[in-house]
């Protein structure tokens, strides 16, 4: 009897909307959760992390089978649909709450995120310096129900057709190997 081994990897990367939906679609990847991780108010809320006061960052919480996809590929995933080079912000959405980080549970996620920052710096990858931030993970608050699976949930609301869709369409050209089937 084979038993699967899950673990957990946690990610800033703009709104959580976006990257939720983006995850979902990779093999391996067992569950999304949207939350909210980095600050210092306990249990806040959606309307508290907007203000950008509490210090938290809409985040999403990966739990993946690390026997069909490896926490660098998760990494990749996460560099490639987000801008990491742009400080509290990804596209309109501007705030701490947005800042690009990768939240380590452990020092080998903590080493494979460093070393993939350094290669993507040394590679030029992208024009401007890379400002993740790599932070040791404390703890991860689910977000309001309605968040959770928004995209799927709402697939025709105008923000999903405008910003998610187009999203989708390049990352599912891009990873169509590494998808469920």
């Amino acid at each position: 009897m084979a038993y699967t081994t899950f673990e957990t990897a946690t990610f800033a990367n703009g709104c959580f909307w976006c990257t939720e939906a983006v995850f979902q679609l990779l093999n391996g990847v067992e569950s999304v959760t949207s939350g909210y991780t980095g600050g210092t108010l306990k249990n806040p809320t959606y309307r508290e992390i907007t203000t950008g006061r509490t210090g938290h960052a809409e985040a999403i919480q990966i739990k993946f089978d690390a026997s069909k996809i490896s926490f660098q590929e998760i990494l990749e995933v996460f560099f490639s649909t987000h801008d990491p080079t742009t400080l509290n912000r990804q596209g309109y959405d501007v705030g701490t709450q947005y800042r690009s980080a990768i939240f380590y549970h452990n020092l080998e996620q903590k080493e494979i995120a460093e070393n993939l920052i350094s290669a993507l710096t040394n590679a030029n990858i992208f024009n401007k310096p890379i400002v993740t931030e790599v932070t040791e993970f404390d703890v991860f608050y689910k977000a309001e129900e309605y968040h959770q699976n928004y995209y799927n949930n709402n697939k025709t609301q105008g923000y999903c057709m405008a910003v998610i869709n187009p999203k989708l369409e390049k990352f599912i050209k891009k990873y169509k190997t590494k998808l469920k089937q």
